[in-house]
């Protein structure tokens, strides 16, 4: 009979195994992480990520600008609490499965009815010859007392290195919001660069106008024109004069944002005062696309939220799986305070060992078993969109740049013909030999030309800031 017993509870047992040790069947994935072998034909490893930001800006003011916004800038100091959280929860992690120990100290009174076993027990108790015990009778206690779940499929450990990635990941995040800080930064700088050449421009476009609308009224008071051209001119440097202040609007606005980038209130943003058109782009070294692996820190921290998704996945598995947990406790128990350093009458002590597993009703394991899962195929499809997208952000940028030098060259032989062509006009004017139309439309060509030109020199050096930004640059 005896062993018959046994046999019944072992298969009980290997029953009690399997059914809780079994697990539903996931989608699976695997990584894609390559890139292609180079951008164009050229393989130099040399990549300008690499320098850090205050080589790769030369300009004073940009870099005291950029280096106030990494200190006082607020969504990175957000960021970086964020980090602190992430740390805090790391050692959450880390004490889960490590031993609970606590201590417990008590004390209270009882009466227990008299016509009851325990209140009969009580009254027939003798604490010592011919005295009977108290009545109440109190209770006072100090223990110790210790919990632990033994980590057997290294659900806790595993939890625990997710927060790690997670961390880290958070971590790379920070990196992340330094990269884009400096190149907002250093964006709106160059903004503000070009509308200071532009309304440059303006005033000396006003100038030339008011010099043409002087000798249209001279012509007009020696009977050589009527009074349209007159107020054909004069519209146009009202115009003109107009545009100054839309430009002036947008340098408040620019310089406030870039204040708002620093932290601060509206003020006055000192820059470079020379001209804008002179600035000579830096030059660009890509390297190979497999380093945006390394250098990106968005693509860095896709890796880790990755890799701690999968690390939740075997959390989530073993839940499955029998959980054993042991107690004990150890301390001192009596009614009277005196007597509780008395031992071993005192002593209290326990020990226990428990295994658990789900047998029934296991559809919230199966839930978030499943979510982890599919979490972990959402944060795969992640990464390799964030790869794909530094590549494609990295290539657009190289080829903006290259067409972008070939269509300031363009403009910038179109700025010198429209200005010969305005003191020609001008001249022929004098001369009556054109016609005040001529000289206005030729003015409004060159005034744009000149526009356009600053507008490409402003996305040649967005183009600089966005290269270096894609390729990874900035955070270190």
């Amino acid at each position: 009979m005896l062993n018959y017993k046994y046999k019944y509870i072992g298969l009980a047992a290997i029953s009690f195994a399997y059914v809780a040790c079994k697990t539903p069947a996931v989608f699976q994935k695997t990584v894609n992480k390559t890139v292609p072998a180079s951008y164009n034909t050229s393989q130099d490893s040399i990549n300008s990520a690499k320098l850090k930001w205050k080589e790769y800006f030369t300009d004073p003011y940009l870099v005291a600008l950029i280096d106030t916004a990494l200190k006082n800038n607020q969504e990175l100091n957000i960021t970086l609490q964020e980090i602190e959280i992430a740390r805090s929860e790391v050692r959450t992690r880390k004490g889960e499965y490590l031993p609970f120990l606590g201590l417990k100290a008590g004390g209270g009174v009882e009466k227990a009815p008299r016509y009851t076993m325990r209140g009969a027990t009580e009254e027939a108790i003798e604490i010592a010859p011919g005295k009977k015990a108290p009545e109440p009778l109190p209770d006072y206690m100090v223990a110790a007392n210790v919990t632990w779940e033994l980590d057997i499929w290294k659900k806790l450990r595993n939890a625990k290195k997710a927060a790690v990635n997670r961390y880290l990941a958070t971590t790379e995040g920070k990196n992340f919001v330094i990269t884009n800080l400096v190149a907002e930064v250093a964006n709106s700088y160059y903004e503000l660069l070009a509308l200071d050449n532009q309304l440059e421009i303006v005033k000396k476009n006003i100038d030339i106008q008011s010099n043409a609308l002087n000798i249209v009224k001279l012509q007009k008071e020696a009977a050589r024109v009527t009074e349209l051209p007159v107020r054909k001119f004069e519209a146009e440097v009202l115009k003109t004069k107009s545009l100054q202040y839309d430009i002036q609007q947008k340098i408040t606005e620019t310089e406030n944002r870039i204040n708002f980038l620093l932290a601060r209130y509206p003020q006055p943003i000192p820059r470079n005062t020379q001209d804008f058109n002179s600035m000579v782009p830096a030059v660009i070294n890509a390297g190979l696309p497999s380093q945006l692996l390394v250098n990106r820190p968005d693509i860095r921290q896709a890796e880790q939220e990755l890799a701690a998704a999968k690390l939740d996945v075997k959390v989530a598995k073993a839940r499955f799986y029998p959980s054993l947990g042991i107690s004990a406790s150890i301390g001192y128990q009596a009614f009277d305070p005196s007597f509780l350093v008395k031992s071993p009458e005192s002593l209290l002590y326990s020990l226990a060992g428990e295994l658990v597993a789900p047998l029934v009703n296991r559809n919230a394991i199966k839930a978030t078993y499943y979510m982890a899962s599919a979490k972990q195929v959402q944060a795969i499809y992640n990464y390799e969109r964030t790869i794909l997208n530094a590549y494609t952000e990295v290539a657009n940028q190289l080829a903006k740049i290259n067409n972008l030098g070939k269509s300031y060259d363009l403009r910038t032989k179109q700025v010198q013909a429209l200005n010969e062509s305005v003191d020609i006009s001008n001249e022929l004017f004098k001369s009556a030999r054109a016609d005040y139309m001529e000289v206005l439309l030729t003015q409004r060509d060159a005034l744009e030309a000149k526009f356009e030109l600053v507008e490409t020199k402003k996305q040649q050096m967005n183009a600089v800031v966005n290269i270096y930004q894609s390729l990874g640059g900035g955070w270190n």
